[in-house]
């Protein structure tokens, strides 16, 4: 290959790579714009959000749902280009779930053992998982449409890393309505959410973005 030719294929491939970002910041932001105006127009923030917001349970628990948000929009950029390793945004996805995993350790040593039932189901379970899936809508469909410009290699798992990156960012919004703060609520309801979306991602990317 001649020096001029693949000057003009490294080019090309980082004007599909700028154009690929610009569209994920777009889907991005409508996406979190669209699913605050349904919380806030349907169940709001939580009443005593100024004040419980101090505490340390609920600063993780926002905490923990922006990291994994953040995280996994990144994986959406790079599984939209072919070519792309995944490793190292992969792996940067366990340090929340590691940090998420020491919460529950951590309440799990100061709570005696006939509390933990109850600290895990809390007192919105059933909603929870109705409600992150629907604040998740909004972003999925910005992602996936994102994704049907680029040229992802794997469409499951680009289908999988919207409803990953959806979900989280559902996730994160929920967080300013739970009241329910027990990091064992949040490892397994909004698990389960999350965990539900990015299975639909997967099932909707497999089909919708072949190439």
């Amino acid at each position: 290959m001649k020096t001029n030719d693949l000057i003009s294929l490294l080019a090309v491939d980082a004007a599909v790579g700028m154009r690929l970002g610009r569209m994920l910041a777009l889907a991005v932001f409508a996406g979190v714009v669209a699913s605050a105006l349904v919380l806030l127009l349907t169940v709001g923030v939580r009443p005593n959000l100024a004040t419980a917001i101090e505490t340390a349970r609920v600063l993780f628990k926002i905490g923990f749902t922006l990291v994994l948000a953040i995280a996994a929009c990144r994986l959406v950029f790079l599984v939209g280009q072919p070519g792309r390793s995944l490793k190292a945004r992969g792996f940067r996805l366990a340090v929340p779930l590691v940090l998420l995993a020491i919460a529950v350790l951590s309440e799990l040593s100061v709570l005696p053992s006939e509390a933990w039932t109850t600290s895990m189901l809390g007192k919105n379970a059933g909603f929870c998982l109705f409600f992150i899936p629907v604040l998740s809508l909004a972003p999925l469909a910005g992602f996936l449409f994102v994704l049907k410009n680029g040229a992802p290699e794997n469409p499951g798992l680009a289908g999988a890393s919207a409803g990953l990156a959806a979900g989280a960012i559902a996730a994160s919004l929920y967080a300013f309505h739970c009241p329910d703060d027990s990091p064992l609520f949040l490892a397994v309801w909004y698990s389960i959410a999350v965990l539900v979306i990015t299975t639909v991602g997967y099932l909707i990317g497999r089909r919708w973005l072949r190439w």
